[in-house]
């Protein structure tokens, strides 16, 4: 276990203490007192229990009630010294095809960096309205930087985007990204796919070779009495794979494709088929970057990260998409459920890491989404992750690492 014990001072002379424990410590039943969480703890009185081993659990415990996140510049700094150290550990490393994978110690140090609140002082300057002076220089330095094509945005006088939010999920002409209206799932954002197959256990590819936790990324199937008929929920408890209690028919099984926006890619994501949208959870997690080389260093990456779950129903079964946030793109813009609101403090006084709520329309029911329809848009970039349930015999036409956009398809036309 390593402990770093920081003092930051400010006006009027207070002093709070920061620390990071670096240690797998377990978790116990909580109790809410006086608006702060609290740990209950139970120390064995039996006699083979040493007195030093009861204080070491008692300074365990006391150790985790005082976590803090870490001040910003020493969190950038630790920062800076993760990566240089995944960047040694993989030159080091002369087998491309063996992952490596960040130790327990390192996604602690990383999850202290503050970076939720970096994000929201992103967010703040991003929608801070800039002089029409600078926006045609800076908007154009920011494309050429990143490899934005300006020919595609809506407005070609680049003065009529008064902030860079505005700029970065900037609509495009109409036409240039047709929708193939075959039968099939087409891309809900531009992008590079970075996974995609049938999903066979409850460990699914995040990236080559590294995975994440269905069960966590997903939580608790709850909705499935919206989806299906009232015996569906006996069917969840009598379940013991939580993938196959997902499922709504038989003879199906689910599948999943992933894809990653970068910087400089088109910022909203769109429906990848006609469905009906019942269901939205809502986790607050971190704001952990999403790009494909820390994606391929941090296991269960997508289910630490604050992320938005979408869950209805297609002609096959169960259907979900879920924006994924990440550095910077705490901003999550869902236009068919205005109350969700992302990249806010942490929530306190919650039993559960997540907000559930039933989406409706203006006449109370089900949201009927289109193949092609504008669904939302990120402040920047992040990750867009597709979890269905379709026919076993469903095939992709995809390849991994390859660029789609919009209303591409991705998958063959199915017969049924």
């Amino acid at each position: 276990m390593i402990i770093i014990p920081l003092k930051c001072f400010f006006p009027q002379g207070k002093a709070f203490r920061y620390i990071a424990t670096f240690h797998c410590i377990p978790r116990s039943p909580t109790l809410v007192q006086h608006g702060r969480l609290q740990h209950r703890a139970t120390v064995s009185t039996d006699s083979s229990v040493s007195s030093a081993g009861r204080r070491w659990y008692g300074l365990r415990h006391h150790l985790w009630r005082l976590w803090r996140p870490l001040p910003i510049s020493v969190g950038l700094v630790l920062l800076a010294v993760l990566q240089w150290r995944h960047v040694r550990r993989r030159e080091r490393n002369t087998d491309d095809s063996t992952v490596v994978l960040a130790k327990n110690w390192e996604i602690t140090c990383y999850r202290a960096v503050p970076l939720r609140a970096l994000s929201r002082i992103w967010g703040w300057i991003t929608n801070k309205e800039l002089p029409p002076s600078i926006r045609p220089w800076l908007y154009t330095y920011y494309a050429s930087t990143f490899g934005c094509n300006l020919k595609e945005a809506a407005h070609d006088d680049l003065t009529t985007y008064k902030s860079l939010a505005e700029f970065f999920c900037r609509p495009l002409k109409d036409g240039v990204r047709p929708v193939d209206e075959n039968d099939c799932i087409v891309s809900p954002a531009d992008g590079r796919v970075i996974s995609f197959g049938p999903v066979s256990t409850c460990k699914v590819e995040q990236v080559k070779g590294v995975t994440y936790s269905l069960q966590s990324f997903l939580g608790e199937p709850t909705w499935m009495s919206k989806l299906s008929h009232p015996s569906s929920e006996l069917r969840i408890q009598n379940s013991i794979d939580y993938r196959q209690s997902l499922l709504c028919n038989k003879d199906t099984t689910l599948y999943q494709c992933v894809v990653y926006l970068a910087p400089g890619d088109y910022h909203r994501f769109h429906s990848p088929v006609q469905w009906d949208v019942t269901f939205r959870r809502h986790f607050q997690g971190e704001l952990l970057s999403v790009n494909p080389r820390v994606a391929q260093w941090i296991p269960d990456l997508f289910t630490l990260n604050e992320r938005a779950v979408y869950v209805g129903r297609w002609k096959h079964g169960f259907f979900s998409l879920t924006a994924v946030g990440a550095t910077n793109v705490g901003s999550i813009n869902v236009y068919c459920d205005k109350d969700l609101t992302t990249n806010q403090r942490k929530w306190r006084n919650m039993k559960t890491r997540h907000q559930d709520a039933l989406l409706t329309d203006l006449h109370g029911e089900k949201v009927e989404m289109r193949k092609g329809q504008p669904f939302g848009e990120f402040r920047l970039g992040s990750t867009i992750v597709l979890l269905f349930e379709a026919p076993l015999d469903y095939k992709f036409r995809l390849k991994p690492g390859q660029r789609i956009q919009v209303g591409e398809g991705i998958t063959e036309c199915h017969i049924e």
